[in-house]
Protein backbone atom coordinates (compact mmCIF):
# COMPACT_ATOMS: atom_id res chain seq x y z
CA UNK A 1 0.00 0.00 0.00
CA UNK A 2 2.96 2.32 0.31
CA UNK A 3 4.06 2.08 -3.34
CA UNK A 4 3.20 4.86 -5.66
CA UNK A 5 1.25 3.79 -8.77
CA UNK A 6 3.13 4.17 -12.08
CA UNK A 7 2.51 7.18 -14.20
CA UNK A 8 1.50 6.57 -17.75
CA UNK A 9 3.48 8.07 -20.48
CA UNK A 10 0.45 9.83 -21.80
CA UNK A 11 -0.06 11.63 -18.54
CA UNK A 12 1.18 15.12 -18.28
CA UNK A 13 3.69 16.11 -15.67
CA UNK A 14 1.20 18.63 -14.33
CA UNK A 15 -1.31 15.84 -13.45
CA UNK A 16 1.09 13.90 -11.20
CA UNK A 17 0.33 13.71 -7.39
CA UNK A 18 3.04 15.08 -5.14
CA UNK A 19 4.75 12.52 -2.92
CA UNK A 20 3.82 14.14 0.42
CA UNK A 21 0.12 14.23 -0.50
CA UNK A 22 0.20 10.65 -1.59
CA UNK A 23 1.86 9.50 1.64
CA UNK A 24 -0.70 11.38 3.78
CA UNK A 25 -3.48 9.65 1.81
CA UNK A 26 -1.93 6.27 2.47
CA UNK A 27 -1.64 6.91 6.25
CA UNK A 28 -5.26 8.12 6.59
CA UNK A 29 -6.56 5.13 4.65
CA UNK A 30 -4.70 2.67 6.84
CA UNK A 31 -6.07 4.31 10.02
CA UNK A 32 -9.65 4.11 8.70
CA UNK A 33 -9.26 0.47 7.81
CA UNK A 34 -7.87 -0.41 11.26
CA UNK A 35 -10.64 1.52 13.05
CA UNK A 36 -13.42 -0.22 11.12
CA UNK A 37 -11.97 -3.67 11.18
CA UNK A 38 -13.74 -6.13 13.63
CA UNK A 39 -11.85 -6.83 16.87
CA UNK A 40 -12.02 -9.90 19.04
CA UNK A 41 -12.98 -8.96 22.69
CA UNK A 42 -10.41 -9.50 25.36
CA UNK A 43 -10.72 -12.28 27.90
CA UNK A 44 -11.66 -9.85 30.71
CA UNK A 45 -14.36 -8.24 28.58
CA UNK A 46 -15.81 -11.67 27.83
CA UNK A 47 -15.87 -12.50 31.56
CA UNK A 48 -17.64 -9.26 32.49
CA UNK A 49 -20.19 -9.71 29.71
CA UNK A 50 -20.89 -13.29 30.77
CA UNK A 51 -21.30 -12.32 34.45
CA UNK A 52 -23.74 -9.52 33.67
CA UNK A 53 -25.76 -11.84 31.41
CA UNK A 54 -26.04 -14.44 34.18
CA UNK A 55 -27.03 -11.81 36.75
CA UNK A 56 -29.76 -10.47 34.45
CA UNK A 57 -31.08 -13.99 33.98
CA UNK A 58 -31.05 -14.60 37.75
CA UNK A 59 -32.84 -11.29 38.37
CA UNK A 60 -35.48 -12.19 35.80
CA UNK A 61 -36.08 -15.56 37.41
CA UNK A 62 -36.36 -13.92 40.88
CA UNK A 63 -38.91 -11.47 39.47
CA UNK A 64 -41.08 -14.37 38.38
CA UNK A 65 -40.87 -15.90 41.85
CA UNK A 66 -41.74 -12.54 43.39
CA UNK A 67 -44.94 -12.36 41.38
CA UNK A 68 -46.01 -15.76 42.71
CA UNK A 69 -45.79 -14.57 46.30
CA UNK A 70 -42.17 -15.29 47.32
CA UNK A 71 -40.30 -12.31 48.71
CA UNK A 72 -36.67 -11.65 49.30
CA UNK A 73 -35.90 -13.19 52.65
CA UNK A 74 -33.00 -14.02 54.88
CA UNK A 75 -30.32 -15.88 52.94
CA UNK A 76 -31.46 -14.45 49.55
CA UNK A 77 -29.74 -11.44 48.08
CA UNK A 78 -30.60 -9.30 45.14
CA UNK A 79 -28.01 -9.25 42.34
CA UNK A 80 -25.27 -6.78 43.12
CA UNK A 81 -25.32 -3.99 40.58
CA UNK A 82 -23.03 -1.00 40.40
CA UNK A 83 -24.49 2.42 41.15
CA UNK A 84 -26.24 3.74 38.10
CA UNK A 85 -26.32 0.33 36.29
CA UNK A 86 -30.00 0.10 35.37
CA UNK A 87 -30.91 1.10 38.92
CA UNK A 88 -32.34 4.51 38.42
CA UNK A 89 -31.00 7.23 40.77
CA UNK A 90 -27.61 6.93 42.32
CA UNK A 91 -27.51 5.49 45.86
CA UNK A 92 -26.63 8.87 47.32
CA UNK A 93 -29.77 10.37 45.82
CA UNK A 94 -31.90 7.46 47.04
CA UNK A 95 -30.50 7.81 50.55
CA UNK A 96 -31.43 11.47 50.47
CA UNK A 97 -35.00 10.63 49.49
CA UNK A 98 -35.24 8.02 52.23
CA UNK A 99 -34.02 10.53 54.79
CA UNK A 100 -36.63 13.02 53.61
CA UNK A 101 -39.38 10.38 53.93
CA UNK A 102 -38.20 9.52 57.44
CA UNK A 103 -38.29 13.19 58.44
CA UNK A 104 -41.83 13.54 57.10
CA UNK A 105 -42.90 10.38 58.92
CA UNK A 106 -41.40 11.62 62.19
CA UNK A 107 -43.28 14.87 61.76
CA UNK A 108 -46.60 13.08 61.26
CA UNK A 109 -45.97 10.81 64.26
CA UNK A 110 -45.12 13.86 66.35
CA UNK A 111 -48.47 15.47 65.50
CA UNK A 112 -50.35 12.30 66.46
CA UNK A 113 -48.39 12.00 69.72
CA UNK A 114 -49.15 15.59 70.66
CA UNK A 115 -52.85 15.03 69.93
CA UNK A 116 -52.85 11.88 72.08
CA UNK A 117 -51.24 13.70 75.02
CA UNK A 118 -53.80 16.50 74.73
CA UNK A 119 -56.68 13.97 74.66
CA UNK A 120 -55.43 12.24 77.79
CA UNK A 121 -55.00 15.56 79.59
CA UNK A 122 -58.44 16.91 78.70
CA UNK A 123 -60.50 13.73 78.75
CA UNK A 124 -58.91 10.69 80.43
CA UNK A 125 -61.94 8.42 80.20
CA UNK A 126 -62.43 9.23 76.52
CA UNK A 127 -58.77 8.48 75.84
CA UNK A 128 -59.11 5.17 77.63
CA UNK A 129 -62.15 4.27 75.52
CA UNK A 130 -60.15 4.94 72.36
CA UNK A 131 -57.49 2.47 73.51
CA UNK A 132 -59.94 -0.20 74.71
CA UNK A 133 -62.43 0.21 71.89
CA UNK A 134 -65.26 1.32 74.19
CA UNK A 135 -67.72 4.11 73.57
CA UNK A 136 -66.27 6.59 76.01
CA UNK A 137 -67.68 5.65 79.36
CA UNK A 138 -64.97 3.41 80.66
CA UNK A 139 -67.43 1.68 83.02
CA UNK A 140 -65.83 -1.69 82.46
CA UNK A 141 -62.34 -0.32 82.09
CA UNK A 142 -62.11 1.82 85.26
CA UNK A 143 -59.99 0.15 87.90
CA UNK A 144 -61.92 -0.50 91.14
CA UNK A 145 -60.88 1.46 94.19
CA UNK A 146 -59.28 -0.33 97.12
CA UNK A 147 -61.43 -0.80 100.18
CA UNK A 148 -61.99 2.38 102.17
CA UNK A 149 -60.27 2.13 105.56
CA UNK A 150 -60.42 5.78 106.64
CA UNK A 151 -62.26 8.95 105.75
CA UNK A 152 -61.04 10.42 102.44
CA UNK A 153 -59.30 13.78 102.55
CA UNK A 154 -61.15 15.26 99.56
CA UNK A 155 -63.98 14.65 97.13
CA UNK A 156 -63.25 12.31 94.20
CA UNK A 157 -62.16 13.99 90.95
CA UNK A 158 -64.57 14.91 88.21
CA UNK A 159 -65.28 12.32 85.53
CA UNK A 160 -66.38 12.52 81.93
CA UNK A 161 -69.70 14.44 82.06
CA UNK A 162 -71.35 12.17 79.50
CA UNK A 163 -74.87 11.08 80.38
CA UNK A 164 -75.47 7.54 81.68
CA UNK A 165 -77.09 4.98 79.39
CA UNK A 166 -79.10 1.80 79.86
CA UNK A 167 -76.00 -0.18 78.95
CA UNK A 168 -73.68 1.89 81.15
CA UNK A 169 -75.77 3.42 83.94
CA UNK A 170 -72.76 4.64 85.97
CA UNK A 171 -71.19 6.48 83.07
CA UNK A 172 -69.61 9.79 84.06
CA UNK A 173 -69.78 9.03 87.78
CA UNK A 174 -67.18 8.23 90.48
CA UNK A 175 -69.39 5.20 91.19
CA UNK A 176 -67.77 3.52 88.18
CA UNK A 177 -64.94 2.64 90.54
CA UNK A 178 -67.15 1.63 93.47
CA UNK A 179 -67.70 -1.99 94.38
CA UNK A 180 -70.79 -3.87 93.24
CA UNK A 181 -73.46 -4.26 95.92
CA UNK A 182 -72.58 -6.29 99.00
CA UNK A 183 -68.96 -6.64 97.85
CA UNK A 184 -68.48 -3.05 98.96
CA UNK A 185 -69.39 -3.83 102.58
CA UNK A 186 -66.29 -5.39 104.06
CA UNK A 187 -65.82 -6.20 107.72
CA UNK A 188 -62.81 -5.32 109.85
CA UNK A 189 -61.10 -8.04 111.87
CA UNK A 190 -62.88 -8.47 115.19
CA UNK A 191 -61.07 -8.22 118.50
CA UNK A 192 -62.17 -8.29 122.13
CA UNK A 193 -62.82 -4.76 123.40
CA UNK A 194 -64.60 -2.96 126.24
CA UNK A 195 -65.41 -6.16 128.05
CA UNK A 196 -67.01 -7.64 124.92
CA UNK A 197 -65.58 -10.87 123.59
CA UNK A 198 -64.12 -11.19 120.12
CA UNK A 199 -66.96 -13.54 119.13
CA UNK A 200 -69.67 -11.05 120.12
CA UNK A 201 -67.90 -8.23 118.29
CA UNK A 202 -67.67 -10.41 115.17
CA UNK A 203 -71.36 -11.31 115.44
CA UNK A 204 -72.33 -7.63 115.77
CA UNK A 205 -70.25 -6.70 112.73
CA UNK A 206 -71.83 -9.47 110.65
CA UNK A 207 -75.38 -8.54 111.77
CA UNK A 208 -74.76 -4.88 110.90
CA UNK A 209 -73.57 -5.89 107.45
CA UNK A 210 -76.69 -8.02 106.91
CA UNK A 211 -78.88 -5.12 108.00
CA UNK A 212 -77.21 -2.78 105.50
CA UNK A 213 -77.64 -5.30 102.70
CA UNK A 214 -81.30 -5.99 103.48
CA UNK A 215 -82.19 -2.32 103.93
CA UNK A 216 -80.24 -0.85 100.99
CA UNK A 217 -79.47 -3.59 98.45
CA UNK A 218 -82.22 -6.20 98.68
CA UNK A 219 -84.25 -6.17 95.41
CA UNK A 220 -87.49 -6.66 97.36
CA UNK A 221 -86.75 -3.70 99.64
CA UNK A 222 -85.74 -1.48 96.72
CA UNK A 223 -89.01 -2.13 94.88
CA UNK A 224 -91.01 -1.02 97.90
CA UNK A 225 -91.76 -4.25 99.73
CA UNK A 226 -91.68 -4.53 103.51
CA UNK A 227 -88.06 -5.22 104.61
CA UNK A 228 -88.87 -8.10 106.93
CA UNK A 229 -85.32 -9.40 107.28
CA UNK A 230 -83.93 -5.96 108.14
CA UNK A 231 -86.67 -5.30 110.69
CA UNK A 232 -86.09 -8.72 112.22
CA UNK A 233 -82.52 -7.77 113.07
CA UNK A 234 -83.55 -4.75 115.20
CA UNK A 235 -83.79 -5.39 118.93
CA UNK A 236 -87.53 -5.86 119.65
CA UNK A 237 -87.00 -3.98 122.91
CA UNK A 238 -86.43 -0.81 120.87
CA UNK A 239 -90.17 -0.30 120.42
CA UNK A 240 -89.92 3.41 119.67
CA UNK A 241 -87.80 2.84 116.59
CA UNK A 242 -89.90 -0.08 115.35
CA UNK A 243 -93.20 1.77 115.85
CA UNK A 244 -91.89 4.80 113.99
CA UNK A 245 -90.77 2.64 111.11
CA UNK A 246 -94.01 0.65 110.94
CA UNK A 247 -96.03 3.87 110.82
CA UNK A 248 -93.80 5.21 108.04
CA UNK A 249 -94.44 2.15 105.93
CA UNK A 250 -98.22 2.52 106.24
CA UNK A 251 -98.69 6.27 106.50
CA UNK A 252 -95.43 8.10 105.80
CA UNK A 253 -94.92 11.75 106.66
CA UNK A 254 -92.09 14.03 107.70
CA UNK A 255 -92.00 12.59 111.23
CA UNK A 256 -92.43 9.00 110.11
CA UNK A 257 -90.19 8.47 107.15
CA UNK A 258 -89.04 4.91 106.40
CA UNK A 259 -86.21 6.36 104.33
CA UNK A 260 -84.43 7.10 107.59
CA UNK A 261 -83.55 3.39 107.71
CA UNK A 262 -84.13 1.86 104.26
CA UNK A 263 -83.88 2.77 100.56
CA UNK A 264 -87.00 2.10 98.49
CA UNK A 265 -88.59 3.25 95.25
CA UNK A 266 -92.14 3.30 93.94
CA UNK A 267 -92.30 0.45 91.38
CA UNK A 268 -95.17 2.19 89.59
CA UNK A 269 -92.89 5.12 88.77
CA UNK A 270 -89.32 3.86 88.43
CA UNK A 271 -87.24 0.71 88.28
CA UNK A 272 -83.56 -0.11 88.64
CA UNK A 273 -81.37 -0.32 85.55
CA UNK A 274 -79.78 -3.74 85.68
CA UNK A 275 -79.12 -5.52 88.94
CA UNK A 276 -76.07 -3.61 90.23
CA UNK A 277 -76.04 -0.96 92.94
CA UNK A 278 -72.66 0.62 93.56
CA UNK A 279 -71.38 0.73 97.16
CA UNK A 280 -68.60 2.62 98.87
CA UNK A 281 -67.83 3.01 102.55
CA UNK A 282 -66.32 1.48 105.65
CA UNK A 283 -67.22 -0.21 108.92
CA UNK A 284 -65.25 0.28 112.13
CA UNK A 285 -65.71 -0.36 115.83
CA UNK A 286 -64.45 1.28 118.97
CA UNK A 287 -64.94 1.25 122.69
CA UNK A 288 -68.20 2.90 123.82
CA UNK A 289 -68.27 5.87 126.17
CA UNK A 290 -70.19 3.82 128.78
CA UNK A 291 -68.32 0.60 128.11
CA UNK A 292 -69.04 -2.03 125.55
CA UNK A 293 -68.43 -1.50 121.81
CA UNK A 294 -69.89 0.83 119.19
CA UNK A 295 -70.00 -0.41 115.60
CA UNK A 296 -69.90 2.50 113.17
CA UNK A 297 -71.05 2.08 109.55
CA UNK A 298 -70.78 4.83 106.91
CA UNK A 299 -71.76 3.85 103.35
CA UNK A 300 -72.80 5.49 100.09
CA UNK A 301 -75.15 3.67 97.71
CA UNK A 302 -75.64 4.72 94.09
CA UNK A 303 -78.88 3.64 92.37
CA UNK A 304 -79.34 3.89 88.57
CA UNK A 305 -82.99 4.26 87.63
CA UNK A 306 -85.26 4.57 84.64
CA UNK A 307 -88.95 5.37 84.42
CA UNK A 308 -91.25 2.38 84.68
CA UNK A 309 -93.09 3.41 81.50
CA UNK A 310 -92.32 1.04 78.58
CA UNK A 311 -89.68 2.35 76.21
CA UNK A 312 -88.06 4.71 78.72
CA UNK A 313 -84.34 5.15 78.11
CA UNK A 314 -83.24 8.16 80.20
CA UNK A 315 -81.18 7.05 83.20
CA UNK A 316 -81.09 9.03 86.44
CA UNK A 317 -79.02 8.24 89.51
CA UNK A 318 -80.03 8.67 93.14
CA UNK A 319 -77.25 8.67 95.73
CA UNK A 320 -77.87 7.76 99.36
CA UNK A 321 -75.29 8.09 102.12
CA UNK A 322 -76.25 6.25 105.28
CA UNK A 323 -74.69 6.21 108.78
CA UNK A 324 -75.45 3.73 111.57
CA UNK A 325 -74.12 3.38 115.12
CA UNK A 326 -74.88 0.05 116.76
CA UNK A 327 -74.30 -0.45 120.50
CA UNK A 328 -72.91 -3.78 121.63
CA UNK A 329 -73.24 -4.08 125.41
CA UNK A 330 -73.07 -6.72 128.10
CA UNK A 331 -76.53 -8.32 128.58
CA UNK A 332 -75.80 -8.76 132.27
CA UNK A 333 -75.41 -5.01 132.64
CA UNK A 334 -77.79 -3.57 130.01
CA UNK A 335 -81.24 -4.83 129.13
CA UNK A 336 -80.89 -5.94 125.52
CA UNK A 337 -81.86 -8.89 123.37
CA UNK A 338 -78.83 -11.08 122.52
CA UNK A 339 -77.90 -11.31 118.82
CA UNK A 340 -80.07 -8.31 117.93
CA UNK A 341 -79.04 -4.80 116.91
CA UNK A 342 -79.56 -1.81 119.13
CA UNK A 343 -79.36 1.12 116.70
CA UNK A 344 -78.15 4.06 118.73
CA UNK A 345 -77.94 6.46 115.77
CA UNK A 346 -79.14 6.57 112.18
CA UNK A 347 -78.66 9.41 109.72
CA UNK A 348 -79.04 9.78 105.98
CA UNK A 349 -78.36 12.19 103.14
CA UNK A 350 -79.81 11.69 99.67
CA UNK A 351 -79.25 13.38 96.33
CA UNK A 352 -81.56 13.52 93.32
CA UNK A 353 -84.72 12.78 95.24
CA UNK A 354 -87.49 15.34 95.22
CA UNK A 355 -87.22 17.65 98.17
CA UNK A 356 -90.18 18.05 100.50
CA UNK A 357 -91.92 14.85 99.32
CA UNK A 358 -92.73 12.35 102.11
CA UNK A 359 -94.45 9.44 100.44
CA UNK A 360 -92.10 6.77 101.79
CA UNK A 361 -90.11 6.53 98.55
CA UNK A 362 -87.02 8.05 96.98
CA UNK A 363 -88.18 10.06 93.98
CA UNK A 364 -85.48 10.65 91.35
CA UNK A 365 -85.87 13.55 88.94
CA UNK A 366 -85.37 13.14 85.20
CA UNK A 367 -84.19 15.76 82.74
CA UNK A 368 -87.27 15.38 80.54
CA UNK A 369 -89.66 16.19 83.41
CA UNK A 370 -91.01 19.52 84.50
CA UNK A 371 -89.57 20.29 87.95
CA UNK A 372 -92.05 19.91 90.77
CA UNK A 373 -91.97 20.65 94.48
CA UNK A 374 -90.01 23.45 96.18
CA UNK A 375 -87.45 25.29 94.09
CA UNK A 376 -83.94 24.39 95.31
CA UNK A 377 -82.45 27.29 97.24
CA UNK A 378 -79.88 25.62 99.46
CA UNK A 379 -76.18 25.16 98.75
CA UNK A 380 -74.93 22.81 96.08
CA UNK A 381 -73.66 19.57 97.59
CA UNK A 382 -71.41 16.92 96.10
CA UNK A 383 -73.06 13.60 97.06
CA UNK A 384 -69.82 11.72 96.31
CA UNK A 385 -67.78 13.75 98.78
CA UNK A 386 -67.16 11.36 101.66
CA UNK A 387 -64.48 13.53 103.23
CA UNK A 388 -67.12 15.43 105.23
CA UNK A 389 -69.41 14.06 107.95
CA UNK A 390 -72.91 13.13 106.86
CA UNK A 391 -75.21 16.15 107.12
CA UNK A 392 -72.31 18.65 107.12
CA UNK A 393 -73.85 20.66 104.24
CA UNK A 394 -77.45 19.97 105.14
CA UNK A 395 -79.84 22.91 105.04
CA UNK A 396 -83.48 23.44 105.89
CA UNK A 397 -83.91 24.64 102.34
CA UNK A 398 -83.87 22.26 99.42
CA UNK A 399 -80.35 21.97 98.08
CA UNK A 400 -79.01 20.80 94.76
CA UNK A 401 -76.56 18.06 93.89
CA UNK A 402 -73.47 19.28 92.06
CA UNK A 403 -73.38 15.96 90.21
CA UNK A 404 -75.13 12.62 90.20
Amino acid sequence: MSEKPPVSKESSSDDSVPDEVWERFIRDTELDIRASAPKEPSARARMVTDRLRKEREAAGAAGVRGRTGKRWGRGERRPAEPAGWRTGPAWQEMNGRRAARKRRMRGVLGVFLAAAVLLVALNPSRALSVVTGGDGSGDTAAAPLPAETAAPTAAPPSFDPDRPTLKEPFRGSPAMQYADGAAGIQLPDATALGGISKERVAAALAATRTFLIESNLSPATLRGERPETALGLIDPLDKELLDQFDTGLVKPDKEHDPLELVSRFDPKKVKLVGDVVKTRGRMTFDKGSDGGVVVHADYTFVYPLVKAAPGSTEVARTIVRRVLDVDVTDPSVTRITPDKLWIARHDVDSANSRCGVYDGYLNPEFADETPSGPTPSGPAVDPYDRSKPVGADRSEDCGTASRT
